[in-house]
């Protein structure tokens, strides 16, 4: 099977937010994580690959001071359905007693972040927070868990850009689109 071609993906994509949209969502976050965070030093947890361009930002919109990490963890390996979670790097900051903010670029079903947020409660985080750039809009989430900041939400559609790929494709685009898996 080749891969599809992202410039394809892209003649027949919904643009869903823009730059100017997603920089003012990031920033708005950032403030909120502040005032939840009221100074507490936190480990900032970027989930690897599509959180970078998303974490990358909201690191700079946060004043609280911060000790960064990331792990890569993915139930997709470059498809559009999940399947088993594949861990590639646990983070190597010691977690026990700490304030985690783990970032990532969607919450759509949630079984990752649902993994990756019990074991850092497993290696004794005091707490978890969630910040998500995007969350997609349906009823399928996992039970219990919900993102303490979003930025924009999304439909029940594939999306990709700003971090997420189209067949590891595209996650440097500035923007958001949605098609038609």
């Amino acid at each position: 099977m080749t891969t599809p071609k992202l410039s394809d993906a892209l003649a027949q994509a919904e643009l869903l937010h823009d730059q100017a949209t997603l920089s003012a969502a990031i920033a708005r976050i950032g403030g909120e994580i502040d005032h939840a965070l009221a100074g507490t030093p936190a480990v900032f947890l970027t989930v690897m690959q599509g959180a970078l361009a998303f974490a990358g930002q909201l690191a700079t919109a946060i004043g609280a001071p911060l000790t960064f990490d990331y792990v890569h963890a993915s139930r997709y390996r470059g498809a559009t359905s999940g399947g088993e979670l594949d861990w590639r790097h646990r983070p190597s900051t010691p977690l026990a007693g700490a304030t985690v903010l783990l970032v990532d670029d969607i919450l759509d079903e949630g079984h990752t972040l649902k993994a990756i947020r019990d074991y850092c409660l497993e290696q004794g985080a005091a707490r978890v927070l969630l910040a998500v750039l995007c969350e997609k809009r349906h009823d399928r989430c996992v039970a219990g868990l919900a993102a303490d900041f979003v930025g924009v939400e999304v439909p029940d559609r594939y999306v990709f850009g700003y971090g997420m790929d189209y067949y590891e494709q595209g996650r440097n685009l500035p923007a958001i689109y949605a098609v038609d898996a």
